[in-house]
Parts: C-alpha cells; sequence; structure tokens
C-alpha cells in the first residue's frame, strides 16, 4: 500500500514527526518499506506563465520565453516540447536549488540570456515525468511558491502489509491504527448524500447468493468526460503510486485509495439492464478494458447486462462498457464480493489487479454505499451532471457478520506476561474502532466489519500487544529450554567443511558410534575404549575410539558391491576414558581407494595417494587460514614410509597416510586405501581475518638448489627459510626434487624460488644477494644443507 503522508495526515492528526511516524507503523505491524521524500528545498519555484515564445536563432530545438513571475517579466530558454504561449508552469528563479543538485544561475544558451528554468516534474522531485515541462492549471496562481500551490513537501510511504490486514489497504484505514499507535483521534468523515436531480436507474438484481451479498448501483447523467482531474487529485494518486487517466477512473482509484472500496463505471448508454451478478458459465467470453479475450468458466463471478457479461466482479470490467470521452450518462457500481470467489481469479487470467488484490482479502461489506456517495460527490463536483437514487440490492443472510469476542484480564496478562492497565487496553480497541464493553474478568469486544482478521480471544491480545509496543513488554527466556548461539567467526562452521569435501567428490557417511571390539584390536585403537553396558548386539559393544574403522568398513563394503573408486567423509565424536570418565572428541575423517579421477579422456588413470589427501588436508586448514606441518608417524595403522601425522601450531591435530599393509590384508581391502583423520576443534579454530597492507613495490626471485640430508623434512627448511628472511620472504616455492647419481648416498637435492617483496621500497639486485646469502647461512645452521654445485 502506498499513500502520501499530507493525505495521511488528513485523516488522522499527529504531531509524530515522518520518522517518528515510519518508526511507529512499522512497530505496530505496518512495516515501511519505502519512504521517498518529494519536494523538499523547492525554495525559489514559483507558478509562472509564459506569455510568448519565439524560435531560438541558432538552435532548432529551444524556444526563447518571455516568463511572468508575479514580481515582473524574465526571459527564459526552455527547450521543453510542450513550451507554449498560455502555459502555467513552475519556474526555478536564479538562487535556486532543486532536489537532484541543480543550482540555477542566470547563463547564456547559445548566445542568449536565460533568467532561470522552466521545470518539469523531475526536476522538482515530485514525478518521474521528465517529457515536458510540468503543466499547472490554468487558474493556478502566477507567483505562489509552487510548494505551498502543489501541497509540498510531501512523503511518499509504501507499506509491506501482510495479508491478514486487508482494512489497511486504504489511507481511512491506516489512520486508525496510528491513531490508536500514537494517542490521537481519527478526524471525523462526512460524506453527505448526494442529491438526487434524475430520475435514471438501472435496476439491480442478485444471483450469485453469498458470493455477492451486496450490490450497489447509481446513474449520473450529464457528465462531461472531457473536464480534467484537478491537480489536486492527480498528485494524490501519482503519490500512491497510481497514474492518472480520466476523471472517471481517477475519481473510482481514489475513493478506493481513500477508503478502500474498488469500484467501477460503466457508460450508462451500453446497459439495458437489469445490472446483474451471477457465476459466469463454461464456453463464455469476455472482452476485458485492457482488451485481452478472457475465457471464463464457472468460477468465475460475473456482472451481466441482461444476461449478457460486462465485467469480471472484483477483476476488471468489460471493454464494451467502459467509459470514453464521449460518455454523458455513467453507472457507478460499488459492490461486496465474498474473498473465496475472487481469489485465483486473476492469476489464472495471468493478470493482477488493484482491486482483486483487496477483493481477496476482504473489503468491508458495509462500505458499498458509503464509497458509492463519496465518488458521486466527486463526479458531480469535477464533471458536473445530475444523479439519480441509489438502487441497492443486499442479501441479508450472507452478509458476513462481525461477533464479539471475549477478552479475559488474566489471559491477557498471562500470554503477554505483563499487566496491561485497563483504561489502556480499553483506549487501544476503541481507537482501534471496536466497540468495547467491561465486565467483571474483562471486556465483550465486537470488532468493525472491516476487521476480518478478528475472530478469537488471541486476535485481540496481539492488537493490545502491537499498539501497547512490543518494547514496553519484557523478554523472558522459557524454562527448560537451551539458548541458541551465534556461531563466532573464529571458528570455521562444520556446514563449511561439509562442503569443501562434498565439492572434491567425498559423500558423506553415518556410521555407528559403536562397534566390534575386535575391530578396534586390529587397528591397535583399543586403548581407552568405552564398553557398553548394554550394546545392541555383541558385535557393538564399545564405543569408537577413531573415525577411520567406521569410514574403512564402509569403504569396503562399496568395494564388494563392484565400487573401484570410493571417497568417503566423516564427522563425528569418538570417545575416550579420561580420568574414570568417557570424554567425546569432535572430529573429521576421509578416506579413498582407486583411480584419483573418474574415467576421462583428458588425462592418464593413476591411483589415488599420499599426495592427494594432504591436499585434502592442507585445503581444510585453508578455510582458518592456516598452514599445517607433516612429520613422519609411526601410527600401527599407517604405511611407515607413507603416512604422516599432521601438525599446527606445535601442535598434533591428527594423521594422513597410506594403510598398513599387514591391515589392508587382515580387512580384505583391495588396492591402496588412502585417509586422514583430524581433530575437529584445532582444526578449523581460525583468527578473525584483519586487512594487511598491499605492497606497491615489485617481487623479486630467486633460485637455489640445496644437498641437504634424506631424513630433512622440507618443513624444517621453510621454517628456518621463514625465521631468517622475515617478512620480505612473501613465498617460497619447491619445485624439484632429486636423488641419484651425483649425489652423496644418503643426501637429496631440492631446488626451490624464493619470492622477496617489501612494502616500503623496490628490492635491489643487492638486497636480494644479501638475502640469499642470509637464508643459505641459516639453512646451513639449522638443516644441514649446502649449494649444490
Amino acid at each position: 500500500m502506498k499513500f502520501p503522508e499530507n493525505w495521511l495526515r488528513e485523516h488522522v492528526a499527529t504531531s509524530a514527526s515522518r520518522e517518528e511516524l515510519a518508526a511507529r507503523l512499522t512497530a505496530i505491524g505496518l512495516e515501511v518499506e519505502e519512504l521517498q521524500p518529494l519536494g523538499e528545498g523547492l525554495d525559489g519555484v514559483v507558478v509562472a506563465e509564459i506569455l510568448s515564445c519565439e524560435k531560438h536563432p541558432e538552435a532548432d530545438r529551444l524556444q526563447v520565453c518571455q516568463v511572468a513571475t508575479g514580481a515582473g517579466t524574465v526571459q527564459i530558454v526552455c527547450g521543453a516540447p510542450n513550451a507554449r504561449a498560455g502555459l502555467k508552469a513552475p519556474l526555478a528563479q536564479v538562487g535556486a536549488n532543486l532536489p537532484g543538485g541543480i543550482a540555477i544561475k542566470a547563463a547564456k544558451l547559445r548566445g542568449v540570456e536565460s533568467q532561470g528554468m522552466l521545470c518539469s516534474a523531475k526536476e522538482l522531485g515530485v514525478d518521474a515525468d521528465a517529457s515536458g515541462l510540468l503543466e499547472l492549471p490554468a487558474d493556478a496562481p502566477v507567483g505562489q511558491p509552487i510548494a505551498t500551490f502543489l501541497g509540498l513537501p510531501d512523503a511518499s510511504f509504501e507499506l509491506k502489509l501482510t495479508p491478514n490486514r486487508a482494512d489497511c489497504f486504504s489511507v481511512r484505514g491506516i489512520a486508525f491504527d496510528v491513531a490508536a499507535a500514537t494517542g490521537e483521534q481519527v478526524v471525523p468523515m462526512a460524506i453527505p448524500e448526494a442529491a438526487v436531480a434524475s430520475q435514471a436507474s438501472l435496476e439491480v438484481v442478485l444471483g450469485a447468493g453469498a458470493d455477492c451479498p451486496r450490490y450497489c448501483g447509481r446513474v449520473i447523467e450529464g457528465v462531461d468526460a472531457r473536464a480534467r482531474s484537478p491537480l489536486w487529485l492527480t498528485e494524490r494518486l501519482k503519490r500512491s503510486g497510481l497514474r492518472p487517466i480520466s476523471p472517471l477512473v481517477d475519481i473510482t482509484n481514489y475513493v478506493m485509495l481513500e477508503l478502500g472500496q474498488p469500484m467501477h463505471a460503466f457508460d450508462a448508454d451500453t446497459l439495458k439492464g437489469p445490472v446483474g451478478v451471477r457465476r459466469a458459465r463454461a464456453g463464455e467470453t469476455l472482452k476485458l478494458l485492457d482488451e485481452r479475450e478472457a475465457a471464463l468458466d464457472d468460477g468465475f463471478l460475473a456482472i451481466t447486462d441482461g444476461d449478457r457479461p460486462v465485467a469480471l466482479a472484483g477483476v476488471m470490467g468489460g471493454f464494451d462498457t467502459r467509459v470514453t470521452d464521449a460518455t454523458t450518462r455513467v453507472f457507478l457500481e460499488s459492490a461486496h464480493f465474498a474473498p473465496d470467489v475472487i481469489i485465483g481469479r486473476a492469476r489464472k487470467l495471468g493478470m493482477h489487479t488493484d482491486a482483486s488484490h483487496r477483493f481477496e482479502r476482504g473489503v468491508d461489506p458495509a462500505l458499498p454505499r458509503l464509497a458509492l456517495e463519496r465518488a458521486s460527490a466527486l463526479v458531480l463536483e469535477i464533471m458536473g451532471g445530475q444523479a439519480g437514487a441509489i438502487t441497492e440490492a443486499v442479501l441479508p443472510e450472507h452478509l458476513p457478520q462481525p461477533a464479539t469476542v471475549v477478552l479475559r484480564r488474566e489471559r491477557l496478562r498471562r500470554v503477554l506476561g505483563v499487566s496491561v492497565a485497563d483504561a489502556e487496553v480499553e483506549r487501544i480497541l476503541r481507537a482501534l474502532g471496536m466497540q468495547v464493553e467491561a465486565t467483571g474478568e474483562g471486556w465483550r469486544v465486537l470488532p468493525p466489519s472491516r476487521r476480518f482478521d478478528i475472530a478469537i480471544e488471541e486476535d485481540l491480545i496481539e492488537e493490545v500487544a502491537r499498539i501497547h509496543g512490543y518494547e514496553r513488554i519484557p523478554t523472558t527466556t522459557p524454562t527448560g529450554e537451551v539458548r541458541l548461539v551465534a556461531p563466532g567467526e573464529t571458528r570455521v562452521a562444520d556446514a563449511v567443511l561439509r562442503r569443501q569435501l562434498a565439492g572434491r567428490d567425498f559423500l558423506e557417511a553415518i556410521n555407528y558410534a559403536f562397534l566390534d571390539a575386535g575391530t578396534l584390536v586390529a587397528w591397535q585403537l583399543q586403548d581407552g575404549a568405552v564398553a557398553l553396558a548394554n550394546p545392541l548386539t555383541a558385535e557393538l559393544g564399545v564405543m569408537r575410539t577413531a573415525l577411520l574403522p567406521g569410514l574403512v568398513s564402509a569403504l569396503a563394503r562399496n568395494q564388494a558391491h563392484q565400487q573401484s573408486r570410493v571417497r568417503l567423509f566423516e564427522l563425528g565424536k569418538v570417545f575416550h576414558l579420561a580420568d574414570g570418565a568417557p570424554r567425546e572428541t569432535p572430529r573429521i575423517a576421509a578416506v579413498a581407494c582407486g583411480p584419483q579421477a573418474r574415467e576421462q579422456w583428458a588425462q592418464d588413470e593413476r591411483e589415488v595417494d599420499f599426495y592427494d589427501l594432504k591436499a585434502e588436508v592442507e585445503g581444510l586448514l585453508a578455510l582458518a587460514g592456516a598452514t599445517a606441518e607433516f612429520r613422519a608417524d609411526d601410527s600401527p595403522w599407517g604405511h611407515p614410509g607413507r603416512s604422516a601425522s599432521v601438525w599446527r601450531e606445535g601442535r598434533r591435530i591428527g594423521w594422513v597416510g597410506h594403510l598398513h599393509p599387514r591391515l589392508a590384508r587382515e580387512l580384505d581391502l583391495d588396492g591402496e586405501v588412502v585417509g586422514f583423520e583430524l581433530d575437529l576443534e584445532p582444526l578449523a579454530a581460525r583468527a578473525v581475518p584483519r586487512a594487511g597492507e598491499v605492497s606497491r613495490f615489485p617481487s623479486v626471485r630467486r633460485d637455489i638448489a640445496l644437498v641437504v640430508p634424506e631424513s630433512t623434512p622440507w618443513a624444517a627448511l621453510q621454517a628456518s627459510l621463514e625465521a631468517a628472511l622475515g617478512p620480505i620472504l612473501r613465498d617460497v616455492v619447491l619445485f624439484d626434487r632429486y636423488v641419484g647419481p651425483g649425489l652423496d648416498s644418503g643426501s637429496k637435492s631440492l631446488a626451490m624460488g624464493l619470492i622477496l617483496q617489501d612494502v616500503s621500497r623496490t628490492l635491489t639486485d643487492r638486497d636480494a644477494d644479501q638475502a640469499v646469502a642470509t637464508a643459505l647461512e641459516a639453512l646451513g645452521r639449522d638443516c644441514g644443507a649446502r649449494l649444490r654445485s
């Protein structure tokens, strides 16, 4: 629902500022989705009249205009296509500052002086139309500030309404909520009956039962369809998001926005009568106002002339009975349609209309006659004519009737957790338009007919809560429940780790947390195992002390079902006895066997190996912004030459490698099986990211080849380099390893590239040579390395 602020303030005289009003609307459940100020900063902009227009001597598209400002005449160079003598339009005088940041100064355009700027609606910040000057009515007072004339400044509010608040699809409906929330009163709205000056009428008959229990119509003769809608009306429509079309359409749209009752205007000369309402018949068609041909069925509700469909009830009027510039006799309809018969009808035709949007949610059944009187008064005021009497057809037995709802004082207190004073409860309910009768236990409340959503006691409690203020209701955590804590940035979430491995072609497995004690013995993982006092079976007698035994068993079952390539991971807890009591440790593990990649033509097939799983471990650590050190390991289940323990920041966090051949034979596995298992907490811990300086200077690379003992791990070399060179060592790349002729027995050659960079200056060759010398000295001292000749 979109509406202008000034219109709302006409219905409820509140002293709240614009920002306070927006905040209060949102607080009571009418969420302000957008708030757009209109026409601010228009000092120096006045109503002006173009006295004459002459062609610019140096430009075909420009005109030189003499413009009356009320305080004299000024010359304006204008390029608007609708600039003409006699037109009244806004003039921004020299010194004005328009909302778009345009400062108006005296200027020369192609050699002709211009003392200001004639403005479009977009330049004033009141509309998006920039096609030409904003044309003002002929009676606009020259010299009057444009803000005064247009009722500015203003603001356009757009509310995001929930489906149950159909009553707030009107300015009048919103006013009741604002009045209740701010302690104000809704301004009384007197709509007098139009004087009957014509005998013209059309009979109305109802044939749809509860689908349409009320239908009102009135013929107005002698209307001037060529009359123009007044500026105040068109401006309110524009600020409500609707485009002015013609007086009759504008009036029905205006009443819909103001009161919430959709209406339709027929050309009375196209109707013979009687006007009726019935279910459409299969096979009937109707040409709609947008000129599409609608195929009807008995799910649609049709407005008929005699037996001929002329409109789709609650959706759209028909093309053949539309009002045009030649219309002199109009038939205004205002009816109540049941939501059930309108829901989905517009969508079935691939459309959405303001009328269907309201009727689907429910419109006040008492509103049609009042809305018809309001529209009639506007038609007579703007277009002239003589009104006939209102013809009304009613089926009282099918009209929705509001039912009295009992609100208990104790129930209100118990649900809200706070006591609200009786006087405040009664004030809130009465301000919302409800009839309230106090009783010994609380109140008997009769909601207004527009409030379809008030049916049970909890509905009234909600009304009291939202108007009284949710912020005034204490927050109490229910007992017996665990408070949810938002995850912090200092830990990688389990879901992120899962996504990482799933994205690397691993499938997640979920195994039992207990297994056979003999399996743990085979893995030599039985130390500290927790025995179950009442196991499900004898084969599931102990809690697992590691994830790998269960994962490898799952891998073996897959191999038994002819799956040669298996990649599984699991995230779960393992259990150990510590100080006589079980201790849970969360871990993550993975196993793989078979080809490294799926069968394809682009690369040769190779078996998965240690370095593949090592890369997966490094990928998981990278999520935490960390690196790992891999050291030789002697775990009894690991291959003595192709497995390693994983260390992070001096702490052992897990294992990676091939299974021991003995264990693989005992478990009857086909081929090599590689896996890893890591403690989850040290793996997932991460520091909060911090921005670092990016060097603007180029890097320098120096390659060196070293001979080191075969037993020296790469991690030791890397640590020595980082300690010796400090921050200027941006990276070190190992690009070659050689063992063979030319080297002493027990030695290996490692070739590496040192990437050097400083954040404050460009490194010279001398700096790079000094860094290499420092690196060689440190590597020789720490690792027994020497430069390969």
